[in-house]
């Protein structure tokens, strides 16, 4: 089964849990804290895998989650970090973030991979806490939390040239002719449901590879038929082979055959609409295509080229105009710099990491992200209690409450918890 696109959460292994403990020998009295870090949670990473041709593996997987950090230990025992969950992927798999919308990964050469969702890393244990004013901590810290996303996995061919067009206008045929691939041959439209790629060599021992894309129809680029689902794999070539069946067998007209495809991948995406194209005029075998042609010129300037897929006609010179085509243009990046989610941020001025809000009953919510992730990383004993009041105070968030008109006994609250505001 030809899996192109699945939609799936990922939820990476939280860290470790942070140990609290105190030597406890005979003979070694005040011993101090000796409780050690927990171990990294796994991260979920996504490998190319060139076997791979399909989504199908991901397709019945909903959610991919990554195991917890081992906790810390007494005796200075730091935990183990939990193994790396790796996914493998086809050559030309995009990973977009469906919550941010933007693309966090184009998997496009041998051996690429990427850490989709980060694990957590391991809570700190009380050892880590001991300082000249504080000689025996009494707490330590929960593991950080997994990175979650919900994701959407597309597989774009990776192809130099993409061959399109109506059904049975000879595209399979043609790739069986100019290359080793073995698409399926029949007299019936849409006998090609899986695009089908075949590495292509010149006269000259020039080589590309080339895409038989499944026959799209009007309307296409709105669901019918095949073509909404597949005219994402033109999307990556550089040339777009546009075939038209000159001879009219199937009763249709070639000119209007045309029109219809340029209509489809204009209203599937302006860039797409705007790539290189070369038409080939197939069929020229028959008897009927040389006037059809000649009609056709008359509404078409673009060059046109003149093949049989059948007998042959024409194909060493296409293959070499294609080459030189294609020499000419140069491989630009499927997606724009604002698509694609950037792990380097550059910030001149820090912005303020929370936002308060009032609810309707009158509770401070704050939503903050480093926030929440301090809280979850808390444990509250008394010490722990205090010391993540104290982080919150140093970020500014009681004096943003009081500004706000905070009162004693108000309460605040972060996730799910709430508590009472004292002063």
């Amino acid at each position: 089964m030809f899996v192109d696109e699945v939609v799936i959460k990922v939820i990476a292994g939280k860290g470790g849990d942070g140990c609290t403990s105190f030597r406890r020998e005979k003979y070694v009295p005040m011993g101090g804290p000796n409780g050690g870090n927990g171990g990294k949670g796994a991260s979920i990473i996504f490998k190319v895998d060139e076997g791979l041709r399909t989504l199908l593996d991901l397709k019945y997987q909903k959610e991919i989650k990554g195991h917890k950090g081992e906790n810390g230990k007494g005796s200075n025992m730091n935990g183990k970090n939990a193994e790396d969950v790796i996914i493998k992927v086809p050559l030309g798999t995009v990973v977009k973030d469906l919550d941010t919308n933007l693309i966090i990964a184009d998997l496009t050469k041998k051996n690429d991979e990427v850490v989709i969702a980060a694990g957590g890393r391991g809570g700190r244990g009380n050892t880590a806490f001991k300082t000249h004013n504080n000689t025996a901590p009494n707490f330590s810290e929960n593991g950080e939390p997994g990175e979650e996303k919900t994701l959407k996995i597309e597989l774009k061919s990776l192809a130099d040239i993409g061959l399109v067009g109506l059904p049975s206008v000879g595209k399979s045929t043609l790739l069986s002719k100019i290359s080793s691939a073995k698409p399926k041959i029949a007299s019936y439209h849409f006998t090609t449901l899986t695009p089908n790629l075949g590495v292509v060599k010149t006269k000259d021992n020039r080589s590309f590879v080339v895409a038989d894309l499944p026959g799209l129809i009007e309307g296409a680029a709105k669901g019918a038929g095949l073509g909404d689902k597949f005219l994402r794999h033109i999307e990556r070539t550089r040339i777009i082979a546009h075939i038209v069946d000159m001879s009219g067998i199937e009763g249709r007209d070639p000119y209007e055959d045309y029109l219809t495809i340029r209509s489809e991948l204009k209203e599937y995406s302006e860039k797409l609409a705007n790539k290189k194209e070369i038409i080939i005029a197939n069929k020229m075998d028959m008897p009927e295509s040389i006037e059809n042609l000649k009609e056709f010129k008359k509404k078409v300037k673009e060059e046109i080229l003149e093949i049989s897929g059948l007998t042959g006609q024409g194909i060493d010179e296409m293959l070499t105009y294609l080459a030189d085509e294609l020499d000419l243009i140069e491989e630009v990046d499927l997606y724009e710099d604002d698509e694609i989610e950037s792990h380097i941020l550059y910030k001149f001025k820090e912005e303020q990491p929370f936002t308060i809000e009032v609810d309707d009953n009158g509770v401070y919510v704050i939503h903050s992200e480093k926030i929440e992730k301090l809280f979850k990383m808390t444990k509250f004993s008394d010490e722990g209690m205090r010391r993540f009041s104290n982080k919150l105070r140093r970020m500014g968030v009681d004096e943003e409450l009081q500004k706000m008109g905070i009162q004693e006994g108000d309460y605040v609250r972060i996730l799910d918890y709430e508590f009472e505001y004292t002063e």
